[in-house]
């Protein structure tokens, strides 16, 4: 469809070359701040750490943006699981 700026596309179709913006540039911070919010309740050596570890990765390597936050909420589940699972163990 010819309008007077040119053959532009009507609204509503989009371009499919465009790479898109948003939630799928930040999948390993997401996944790292589940796995840092899982390890504080379960099993934080195992599930925190890997989180930290995706959340490093996604830092470094894929310069993504929500890598910050889950770098804190890896370490704060890691730290905060193990202080509350010493305090379970020994009641």
């Amino acid at each position: 469809m010819a309008t007077q700026y040119g053959n532009q596309q009507p609204t509503g179709q989009q371009h499919h070359g465009v790479p898109q913006r948003g939630a799928s540039n930040n999948v390993f911070s997401i996944i790292a701040i589940v796995l840092g919010v899982i390890g504080f309740i379960f099993l934080p050596i195992v599930f925190a750490l890997a989180g930290l570890v995706m959340a490093i990765i996604a830092k470094t390597v894929r310069h993504e943006r929500l890598s910050t936050v889950a770098i804190v909420v890896s370490a704060i589940g890691l730290v905060g699981g193990m202080v509350i699972g010493a305090i379970f163990a020994s009641m």
